[in-house]
């Protein structure tokens, strides 16, 4: 099993509890409210015109033209993505999510992680998460397009929806651009398992091939419209997170911890042992990211209310008593 966050059943089985609070992803705990789902969304094959009206209000959310396939996920479209061309060399630049990496190789190509975005250049497939998971490292979007005009890329923009200046959606119809965008984490509703990929004609054809015809449940697909066209919630929504952010990183900081980067979904800090300190918030049922290649980067999401803010003030102030 590949290392993620929200495995919160692990971290219940080990440390006992039922009551919770998952910050180790970059899910938004504060969700965008889902109104009642006609019975018929569950009963009945989602339709055509549900899957375009989707597509349509996605393409408006993220001001791109480009053609479009909604998925089960940005997930979903990472594990299709390596069976679009013949298997070769592929660079990823990390460190970053996991699963590119992984997806490629099981798929038969040659991958090697690099640190720096000049070394993508002379891959057959070119990978880059911007903003990335876990240090929010950014690339301005100029520079991205001329890695694409040079090599077939794909750019992961799951954390970039409090971001929109840095999106490559308007440009992703050019051939050899690809973007992932994903629906759970900005809009709280990971489990609705909601994604977007944009790109060319030919690569959206291929994909959709692969996805099938029913690659989304009719449930997601009207709560996705109604969310998307909510640019209302989406302004305040982000400027909450920008909010959010300065308050954890305040928190961090008078545990002792080291600001690293992040995004508006999540933060990253550098601490004198993250598994002590996870294990220390963990007794407090709050559980964190820490990273199977570093002593002490630790990650948190964002908590969601008043009462889980108190509760990661109180934790973090014991854990930086200790560690």
């Amino acid at each position: 099993m590949r290392d993620h966050g929200g495995n919160i059943d692990t971290a219940m089985a080990r440390f006992g509890g039922t009551d919770w609070i998952d910050l180790s992803t970059g899910i938004n705990r504060s969700p965008y409210p889902v109104s009642d789902i006609p019975m018929s969304d569950w009963t009945m094959l989602p339709t055509r015109t549900a899957m375009s009206d989707t597509v349509q209000a996605a393409r408006v959310a993220y001001h791109t033209k480009a053609p479009m396939l909604a998925t089960a996920g940005a997930q979903a479209a990472i594990q299709m993505i390596p069976r679009l061309t013949r298997p070769g060399c592929a660079r990823v630049l990390g460190p970053t999510y996991n699963e590119h990496a992984a997806a490629l190789r099981a798929a038969g190509w040659q991958v090697q992680e690099v640190t720096h975005l000049d070394q993508l250049d002379g891959a057959d497939l070119a990978v880059v998460v911007n903003p990335n998971n876990p240090d929010g490292q950014s690339f301005a979007p100029a520079a991205l397009r001329a890695l694409a005009d040079r090599t077939r890329l794909v750019v992961d923009e799951s954390f970039c929806d409090p971001y929109p200046d840095l999106s490559l959606a308007p440009d992703a119809g050019q051939h050899g651009l690809i973007v992932l965008r994903s629906f759970g984490k900005f809009y709280g509703l990971a489990g609705l398992r909601l994604g977007f990929v944009v790109g060319s004609s030919e690569d959206i054809a291929q994909l959709s091939d692969m996805a099938g015809p029913w690659p989304v449940s009719g449930a997601a697909l009207r709560i996705g419209t109604q969310a998307l066209k909510d640019q209302d919630w989406a302004q305040s929504t982000i400027a909450r997170l920008q909010r959010d952010t300065a308050q954890a990183d305040g928190l961090a900081q008078s545990a002792g911890w080291t600001i690293l980067g992040g995004t508006a979904l999540f933060r990253l800090y550098h601490t004198p042992d993250a598994k002590a300190a996870q294990n220390r918030l963990a007794r407090h049922q709050i559980w964190s990211r820490i990273f199977p290649y570093s002593d002490h980067w630790l990650r948190l999401g964002l908590p969601g209310s008043a009462a889980e803010w108190q509760r990661l003030a109180d934790a973090l102030h014991d854990a930086g008593s200790v560690v």
